[in-house]
């Protein structure tokens, strides 16, 4: 490029040359002339050609940074978000609500015996089913704001920005049944004869003392519950303020 702008300047300086001398009458050839304008026509038509890859690689640049991000934060398996994605969104998530005295939910889920599963059908299988199990918890989301992630393993959690304890419910709710409704083959289930999860679920106001740990350690308390129950299920926890 800097070849270019050196032969750019030397044209321009021939046509202050060649407009001084018009300027004090002197002869100026109509030759010299169309040579200067060929020559900087050329030179444009180079310039445009150096833009067109200068603004095509800075695309790719771009479009390798997204791709690069997308492979921080994307679980490799599933293809909805990863653990650390999460808690770090959640994290300003958190922050951001807490300003605005907004309310969140967090639910924490798990595919009932999973372990079985995988010695049942072998972890291929295992794959496929967790790949399904991912799809059908983001189908059952309600708010484009609300995203879920694999925290680890079979686990799950998913996070409801602005959504309060009917609203969380009301997902968990229909999460537990879509899952039940895939109807995916789960023998050595003892909650039902198909796979099946089961969720902790937690809201609260959210203040400027809370974290999101807060709300993820207390929905994993509430997963726990629903697996003492029998599974297949969901349980609630309201976050009080100051805990």
């Amino acid at each position: 490029m800097d070849d270019i702008y050196g032969e750019e300047q030397g044209i321009y300086d021939k046509a202050v040359s060649f407009s001084s001398q018009l300027q004090s009458d002197a002869t100026v050839e109509k030759a010299d002339y169309d040579k200067i304008v060929k020559e900087y026509g050329r030179l444009l038509k180079q310039l445009r050609r150096q833009t067109k890859l200068s603004d095509r690689a800075t695309n790719e640049l771009g479009a390798s940074k997204n791709d690069l991000l997308d492979k921080v934060n994307i679980d490799a398996l599933t293809g909805i978000y990863n653990r650390r994605f999460m808690e770090d969104n959640l994290k300003r998530i958190v922050k951001s609500i807490s300003r605005a005295k907004g309310v969140l939910s967090v639910l924490m889920l798990d595919v009932d015996f999973f372990k079985r599963y995988n010695d049942t059908y072998g972890h291929g299988e295992g794959d496929t089913c967790l790949i399904a199990v991912a799809e059908t918890i983001k189908e059952s989301l309600a708010r484009p704001d609300d995203f879920v992630a694999r925290y680890g393993g079979e686990e799950f959690v998913a996070v409801l920005p602005n959504t309060d304890e009917m609203g969380a419910r009301f997902v968990a709710g229909k999460i537990v049944e879509n899952i039940k409704a895939k109807n995916i083959p789960h023998k050595n289930n003892d909650a039902a004869d198909c796979v099946t999860i089961s969720i902790g679920v937690v809201s609260g106001n959210v203040t400027h003392t809370q974290s999101g740990d807060d709300y993820v350690k207390l929905a994993d308390k509430a997963l726990y519950m629903s697996k003492e129950n029998g599974r297949n299920r969901y349980t609630y926890i309201h976050l009080e303020e100051g805990e």
